[in-house]
């Protein structure tokens, strides 16, 4: 069995801006993200993002605008991430099984590289990652600058979830 870190997008591994992250001159990958993976691929972690992807399913971008996002993220960090997974759902348009907190990404993920989820992280800035996380037996990390509900553990960023994480 293998171990995996799932990462959420938009928030850990590029700039939350408050809105969609879709156009390419707005998607800014955050400082350390590739230094992180790098570390992260190094001691044998696979890196899955999962991310919830809405305004496809609101008319707002479609999947081709995403998939750029995501070659352009992968462009950054050296092709580090093993796999990209994004939920188009919303609940005020579609029902979605993929979206978190729901787990099939997660699921698909762990079926897929044969993962053993007592060896995977899930970092996110959100508690739907968390939960997502939690419905499949994976450890969370919470991310960002504001505690949420008093998740822990809560740290500041990617490099310091990637230190959480390589220390045991």
């Amino acid at each position: 069995m293998n171990k995996a870190v799932f990462l959420d997008r938009d928030g850990v591994l590029n700039k939350e801006i408050g809105e969609y992250v879709w156009e390419l001159e707005k998607f800014v990958v955050l400082d350390g993200v590739p230094e992180s993976l790098a570390r992260l691929k190094a001691a044998g972690f696979y890196l899955v993002v999962v991310t919830n992807q809405a305004g496809i399913a609101k008319g707002l971008y479609t999947a081709a605008h995403v998939q750029a996002c995501h070659h352009k993220l992968q462009a950054a960090v050296g092709g580090l991430i093993d796999a990209f997974y994004f939920a188009p759902g919303h609940p005020d348009v579609s029902e979605s099984l993929s979206r978190k907190p729901g787990s099939l990404m997660l699921e698909k993920a762990m079926a897929r590289f044969r993962l053993d989820a007592s060896h995977c992280w899930m970092v996110g800035d959100r508690l739907r990652d968390m939960e997502a996380g939690h419905r499949v037996g994976v450890r969370g990390i919470l991310v960002g600058p504001e505690a949420q509900a008093g998740y822990q553990p809560h740290v500041a960023d990617l490099r310091a979830a990637t230190n959480l994480m390589l220390a045991g």
